[in-house]
């Protein structure tokens, strides 16, 4: 493993995990970042259940699953594939209804998926050890996988208090979801548990696999700050933001309006999800009430994508019309999850705004700087914007006047 940029990982270069063959492996002593997975690939509501973690100690197991501080330290795709690669998901099966229940296996999942740090565990392998994952638009990979016989913690798992509060009351799982987001719980953690069937009213508890579960959590948070975004005053003027991460280059247009979003996702050959010779393109959008169908174009890009934008809005508590272009580089060119998208837009936005008097002005200098920035030009996506034919039509009370 090559050396990258936080501390922990630096030593973890030192275990060289792929020197050794782990096909034959049936027992080891390890600990969970604390991670879980809950898979969908059986016929609902059977579910594979996966507790990950790397095969040999380590200093900080934190390191393998922690996207937010990967994102924060410039990370590259090859130092992320490194670590997961490193992950073994030790899984059992189960109903998703036995979350209720207090079968040993499933407790001892709920218990890592809630702890506030790594948990240490004794894992006991049934089989030996299958290399290799699936390219994923919403998982983060995993490199290895096998069937769990036997689970041990050995140390006393510490959960926040809040998360402890909103598992025992009895709300349904979008108000839990939203106390522990506005406690100060991110949303990274916040997929993992309501994955474990942990939040919601005692009949109806389960758990969600994985990818539902991700996505479910970008949409209840952005639901709930979209409430207050529609209550605020637009923008003063017109907004632009530019910004790249991991060859995932993106352009954000703010207009004074009315909640609205268009996002055009365009994959160039070579790319992850691209494989062909002519550039791919999907798109999708809401309006000021938001959408009730599956974003199906996009899918959890999308979600992943709004729920930054909005919590901009809500920092700065003021409304506005949006419009996203991502654009897939080829130098994106191994998908790592969706993640990757909600801290990509995380990083633009971060950067400071560029302010324009008028649409015309924003569109223009736009297309100055991304053909220079990144060699594209966005006049296609203009023509084709529903939002930007909305606003060119719509006249809103201030010009009357």
């Amino acid at each position: 493993m090559e050396e990258v940029k936080f501390g922990t990982v630096e030593k973890l270069s030192k275990l060289n995990f792929k020197a050794r063959d782990f096909r034959s492996l049936s027992k080891f002593d390890g600990a969970s970042p604390p991670s879980v997975f809950i898979g969908s690939g059986l016929k609902y509501p059977l579910v594979n259940v996966g507790i990950l973690s790397p095969v040999e100690k380590v200093d900080d197991a934190s390191v393998f699953d922690d996207p937010k501080n990967w994102a924060k330290d410039e990370l590259s795709i090859t130092d992320v594939l490194k670590l997961r690669e490193n992950l073994l998901n030790s899984r059992f099966t189960s109903q998703v209804t036995d979350s209720r229940l207090n079968k040993r296996f499933t407790e001892i999942s709920k218990e890592i998926a809630l702890s506030q740090r790594p948990v240490s565990v004794e894992i006991e392998l049934k089989s030996g050890v299958n290399v290799g994952s699936n390219p994923d638009r919403i998982l983060t990979p995993n490199g290895m996988r096998a069937e769990l016989k036997d689970v041990k913690i050995y140390e006393d798992v510490k959960i926040d208090t809040k998360v402890d509060r909103a598992m025992n009351d009895e709300v349904k799982a979008n108000e839990g979801i939203n106390f522990l987001y506005s406690s100060g719980i991110n949303e990274y953690s916040l997929s993992k548990i309501l994955s474990v069937g942990v939040l919601g009213l005692k009949k109806d508890k389960k758990m969600v696999p994985t990818r539902w579960s991700i996505t479910a959590t970008d949409d209840i948070i952005a639901k709930e700050l979209l409430k207050k975004v529609r209550s605020y005053q637009w923008i003063e003027n017109y907004e632009f933001f530019s910004g790249e991460y991991l060859g995932n280059q993106y352009l954000i247009f703010l207009f004074p309006n009315v909640w609205s979003y268009e996002l055009f996702e365009l994959y160039y050959p070579g790319s992850s999800w691209n494989p062909g010779k002519d550039m791919k393109a999907s798109t999708d959008s809401e309006g000021y009430n938001g959408r009730t169908a599956y974003a199906s174009n996009c899918g959890g890009g999308y979600y992943a994508t709004r729920l930054p934008l909005l919590e901009y809005l809500d920092s700065i508590k003021r409304q506005a019309g949006v419009l996203v272009i991502r654009l897939e580089t080829p130098s994106y060119w191994a998908g790592l999850g969706v993640w990757v998208v909600r801290e990509s837009v995380r990083k633009s936005l971060g950067a400071e705004a560029m302010r324009f008097e008028s649409k015309e002005e924003l569109l223009g200098d736009a297309m100055k700087i991304s053909k220079e920035k990144y060699d594209f030009d966005p006049k296609i996506i203009y023509e084709r914007s529903t939002l930007l034919r909305l606003y060119g039509t719509q006249r809103n009370l201030n010009q009357w006047f």
